[in-house]
């Protein structure tokens, strides 16, 4: 399930469901508001993960080819392999945010929005997107003359590193 609500702000609620003992045992459910978070401190840093179990296929297949224990969780059947551990402790949840920001942020312009998903991904982000700017009674292009009136942490998007 994915939504966008309307919102004075940009914030991203995200909650995974994986079965998984090594991703059960972290945090599940993350909220992170642009207005009171720092993007840079608290998710820009959220590796990607994988399953051992998946390396092979997704080689074959041309994936994941960059991927390395530095930039990538991995995880057996049981735990992460990964010798220094995860980043944050709810480093799965953090890096299904990261990616929400990504793949809303092909709209073109930022959104003032509240984004809430449960077991999303890639696809059905893509699905909400397109929803979204094939319906134009859906939404509103605005403008903030006076960054003050601007939701606070938006008209000063800072980036990533």
């Amino acid at each position: 399930m994915a939504r966008l609500e309307p919102y004075h702000g940009y914030k991203l609620s995200f909650e995974i469901d994986f079965n998984h003992p090594a991703v059960d045992a972290t945090g599940s459910r993350v909220e992170f508001d642009f207005s009171h978070g720092i993007y840079r401190r608290d998710i820009a840093r959220a590796r990607t993960f994988g399953f051992t179990k998946d390396v092979e296929l997704m080689r074959s297949r041309g994936l994941g080819l960059g991927g390395n224990m530095d930039n990538v969780i991995v995880v057996d059947d049981y735990r992460v392999l990964n010798s220094d551990g995860l980043r944050y402790d709810d480093e799965f949840v953090k890096h299904k945010i990261l990616d929400a920001i990504g793949d809303l942020h092909i709209a073109g312009k930022p959104l003032l929005a509240s984004y809430t998903a449960y077991k999303s991904g890639h696809a059905l982000n893509n699905q909400l997107l397109r929803r979204l700017l094939a319906d134009e009674s859906a939404y509103e292009v605005v403008s903030f003359e006076v960054d003050a009136d601007a939701p606070s942490g938006f008209a000063a998007l800072a980036p990533a590193w």
